[in-house]
């Protein structure tokens, strides 16, 4: 008797493993078969007709996959650009520099666009950065750190006006099967709390792109055909967002 419940009870745990190993595997699996690619091919866009005097408001965007517009065909349709195009409302000129690449995390910021951001003098930064570092398992304490540095660079060596934009809920149901759509969701909270507090402490703009994204995760048009990245409804969403704050 003893015998066969062990052998029940390394049958179940042998399932459960082999089930959590296919269900993490087909997050990354599904995400690099869809072969989605950053629409950024240029880094630099002027929207609108310019000012009077030919100024033109700079604005840098700086982030990963989600500022670089992987999920649409053109960048037009990423929310950098159509934040741009809302502060220009047409008749301003706005110097857009995209400042990011699929897969980057802060570290790779920092080691890659932050001294370029700096350089640009930017009059307004939507910083975008943390979901590589919690799918990377980059530490909270290495997260933290990283984004300080971050912030105290942007905010100390350029006037900018700067948006710490929360992590958003990226993924479907269908995406993330349990558990890992609740292992996601807290570490997403969690981080977010984080970014948070370092918006209050470097005198940045906190933007919650979190709580809109997750009442949308059941909403497939909402995202791309990976069921990660966003669509062009789902970046236009997070654009209304970011600009309400930019806006206030």
């Amino acid at each position: 008797m003893k015998n066969n419940l062990l052998i029940i009870g390394v049958v179940i745990l042998l399932v459960i493993v082999a089930y959590l190993l296919a269900a993490h595997h087909s997050i990354y699996k599904r995400i690099a078969d869809a072969g989605l690619k950053a629409s950024d091919v240029k880094g630099e866009y002027i929207i609108g007709n310019g000012t009077e005097n030919g100024s033109k408001l700079k604005y840098t965007a700086l982030g990963d996959s989600l500022t670089a517009g992987v999920g649409v065909a053109k960048y037009e349709e990423s929310y950098p650009y159509l934040i741009a195009q809302k502060i220009s409302g047409g008749t301003n000129a706005v110097d857009l520099h995209d400042r990011s690449y699929p897969g980057a995390r802060t570290d790779d910021l920092i080691n890659n666009f932050l001294t370029a951001a700096v350089n640009d003098q930017p009059d307004i930064v939507t910083l975008l950065i943390g979901v590589n570092d919690i799918h990377g398992n980059v530490s909270k304490t290495q997260f933290s750190e990283n984004y300080a540095k971050i912030l105290k660079r942007l905010k100390t060596e350029t006037k900018a006006r700067v948006f710490a934009v929360s992590i958003p809920y990226i993924g479907t149901d269908s995406l993330l099967l349990p558990p890992f759509n609740l292992y996601f969701k807290r570490e997403t909270v969690e981080f977010n709390k984080i970014i948070k507090q370092l918006a209050r402490d470097y005198n940045a703009t906190y933007v919650d792109l979190y709580t809109p994204t997750e009442q949308n995760s059941n909403q497939a048009d909402f995202y791309a055909k990976d069921s990660f990245h966003p669509s062009a409804k789902g970046y236009a969403l997070w654009a209304e967002i970011i600009y309400a704050d930019y806006h206030q």
